[in-house]
């Protein structure tokens, strides 16, 4: 069975958002580190206002941006390079 619970790392511990249910003492783990999708805005120079403007043009697309077959473009240049 897997039980996966938010966390954050911070000084070299795992920081869990809740306490997991039935889960015993000295369980084994595997962590998974995220990385921030974030993208700073206002280092772009772009405004909230600008960037509601710029999602809600873009919501059009994100049907097909977010469909398995787009998949294979977020390695293009991997993919590239193998051919």
């Amino acid at each position: 069975m897997l039980t996966a619970i938010q966390g954050i790392y911070r000084d070299g511990k795992i920081h869990l958002t809740e306490t997991p249910r039935n889960i015993s003492d000295n369980t084994a783990v595997i962590v998974t580190f995220l990385t921030s999708g974030a993208v700073d805005l206002s280092a772009r120079g772009i405004d909230e206002t600008q960037a509601a403007d710029l999602r809600a043009r873009l919501t059009t697309f994100a049907e097909e941006w977010d469909s398995s077959e787009m998949d294979i473009y977020d390695n293009y240049d991997a993919a590239k390079t193998n051919l």
